[in-house]
């Protein structure tokens, strides 16, 4: 994987240009809300959700525009859940990224407003004709990733997350919830690539197999970062998830068995891209990196 971390600071510069295009500086009386909007989603982040949206498209040599685009969209999701997710009434963060919060950096009303631009934004731009020219493939954009940003995904998750503050869960319904929470947006980043490319339902059942596995992965090794992670190196506070007494699979499992279950899902994603010949090296090498990761 010598090439890996370059990889993906290529499509995270990718993904910032279209950012800087789609969410301009903007004057009048609004722009504290764009302000917000691009605090909240430029200058930070692994994108690692655009990579996967960007890598999954060129196994079926999707046009990069479309493919930045969808991946551009995805990140505004993934940025939103994360404004709402550090508010007082959730996780109640102070940094992300390695900056204030935005309710830190502007105030409550202001960040709940910018996520809400920021989810909103996402779906304009996958309606939008230049996102791509065939109406079918945006309508099933915007079906998919309404379904796993929402109540039967990403939200769902969020809610069972607080629960897991206040009641006992055991293995399995960690284990849906971040499926839901973590999983579902992770699906629909590797599914992307085949929907932009029209791919037949065996590629796409195996790009779903390998999200849904590798989404697993990541939120085992994001539990394991919350209790071993600097707190510097992440940009944001640690120990979080065991001062708010939360559910997590390291505090169910122990970091040990935790850390063997990582690399089975990790496994196992890979093993999902056999079908595929070595342009899905890129995310055979980010289910390697998932494991690795110290932010």
């Amino acid at each position: 994987m010598p090439f890996f971390p370059e990889e993906l600071t290529e499509s995270a510069q990718i993904i910032n240009e279209v950012i800087e295009q789609l969410i301009p500086q903007t004057p009048g009386e609004e722009s504290k809300l764009f302000d917000a909007m691009r605090h909240s989603s430029l200058d930070g982040g692994k994108r690692l959700r655009p990579f996967l949206v960007l890598s999954s498209a060129a196994i079926f040599g999707v046009e990069r525009e479309f493919a930045a685009r969808v991946a551009a969209a995805v990140e505004f999701v993934h940025c939103y859940s994360l404004v709402h997710d550090d508010l007082p009434a959730m996780d109640d963060s102070p940094l992300r990224r390695g900056k204030p919060s935005t309710h830190k950096k502007y105030d409550e009303a202001t960040a709940i407003l910018a996520g809400d631009a920021l989810l909103t934004l996402a779906f304009e731009i996958l309606a939008q004709r230049e996102t791509h020219p065939e109406s079918s493939v945006r309508c099933e954009l915007v079906r998919a990733l309404a379904e796993a940003s929402g109540g039967r995904g990403m939200v769902g998750g969020q809610l069972l997350d607080l629960i897991a503050e206040k009641e006992e869960f055991d293995v399995g319904a960690i284990t849906r919830l971040q499926r839901l929470k973590t999983g579902k947006i992770m699906i629909f980043c590797c599914e992307a690539g085949a929907i932009i490319g029209r791919a037949g339902q065996r590629s796409r059942h195996a790009l779903h197999s390998y999200g849904q596995a590798l989404g697993l992965a990541f939120q085992v090794t994001d539990d394991l970062l919350d209790v071993e992670g600097d707190q510097d190196e992440m940009g944001k506070p640690a120990n979080q998830d065991t001062k708010r007494k939360k559910a997590t699979f390291v505090s169910v499992l122990g970091a040990g068995k935790a850390r063997e279950q990582a690399g089975m899902l990790a496994n196992q994603a890979i093993k999902h891209l056999e079908i595929f010949d070595k342009k899905a090296d890129p995310l055979r090498d980010m289910a390697h990196y998932i494991l690795e990761r110290r932010v």
